[in-house]
């Protein structure tokens, strides 16, 4: 793994956590420790070029993490005014100041960015050409755009199916575990392929990355894939949960937004940086689940 020289025991590195009050920034603030400068709502605001400006001024990092984002995928086709200013004008705030100060920029993306092709069946690769099917991913891929126009030393690291400790808005496992209590049968979507990822992995291998020079886009998930119907059922086996599952399609389901019938991304570039791929998808989940409270 090449070094940057910025991270290291000989040389305290002080990174810049933006979003470090979501699910991914408080995995990844208290895998950073005394290392991090935490930057929640409180502290900054990215669709405010000022705010940014002041907020990272007044930490002098070395480097910038931007874990914020407005993921509320249905509502965002009724606001995709806010969607846009948090996913897309955030990080071309973030990503300017980076630029004028030569600091490395880490930008959280998202698999939602593909879905147009209806037909894949094969992971896609950093190279494949994006394709959103709803504001959210929209404001997503912008946000993308912005990043590496605007910072030289970027890394975009795109991700699927997020659960971790410390929600704001719950995830698919505990909102599972909710249900379970409160209504059987269940009916879980069936046909969107995807890989469900842990923070704790992800927050690992962001951490890997931001120590090197190798900058650009990486695709960075669990190992394998399934689908919500499946990862369910395995949630409910890990829980000793006895409950009916029934799988639904998309269409049944009826949300708001568009959902890519198959979002699995490979993750080769990651593995080749860091020398080993993130675990399996299931080994995550039953780790998530023993460590819950």
């Amino acid at each position: 793994m090449e070094s940057s020289g910025i991270a290291g025991e000989d040389s305290k590195m002080t990174i810049a956590l933006i979003g470090a009050t979501g699910q991914l920034g408080s995995e990844l603030a208290s895998s950073l420790g005394e290392n991090a400068a935490l930057l929640g709502r409180a502290q900054i605001e990215v669709t405010d070029s000022a705010s940014v400006e002041a907020a990272l001024s007044a930490v002098r990092p070395r480097a910038v993490i931007n874990a914020a984002a407005y993921n509320l995928v249905d509502r965002a086709e009724d606001e995709p005014d806010l969607a846009l200013a948090v996913n897309a004008l955030g990080p071309r705030n973030v990503a300017r100041y980076c630029a004028a100060h030569d600091i490395p920029l880490l930008h959280v993306s998202s698999d939602y960015v593909f879905g147009l092709a209806e037909d894949r069946n094969t992971p896609y690769a950093e190279s494949d050409a994006p394709g959103p099917l709803s504001a959210y991913g929209t404001s997503k891929l912008a946000g993308e755009y912005f990043v590496r126009n605007l910072c030289r030393r970027h890394f975009i690291v795109r991700t699927c199916g997020l659960y971790g400790h410390n929600s704001v808005h719950g995830n698919f496992v505990e909102t599972m575990l909710r249900l379970s209590e409160q209504q059987s049968p269940l009916k879980v979507v069936d046909d969107q392929q995807c890989t469900p990822t842990s923070t704790r992995d992800l927050a690992r291998a962001i951490l890997d990355l931001i120590g090197t020079e190798a900058y650009g886009l990486y695709h960075a998930t669990n190992a394998g894939s399934t689908t919500w119907y499946r990862f369910a059922a395995e949630i409910f086996r890990l829980a000793d949960v006895d409950v009916e599952l029934i799988p639904i399609t998309t269409q049944q389901f009826g949300a708001k937004a568009r959902r890519p019938a198959y979002s699995v991304l490979d993750c080769t570039r990651l593995k080749k940086v860091r020398g080993c791929e993130l675990p399996p998808w299931q080994q995550a989940l039953a780790e998530y689940m023993a460590s819950r409270p």
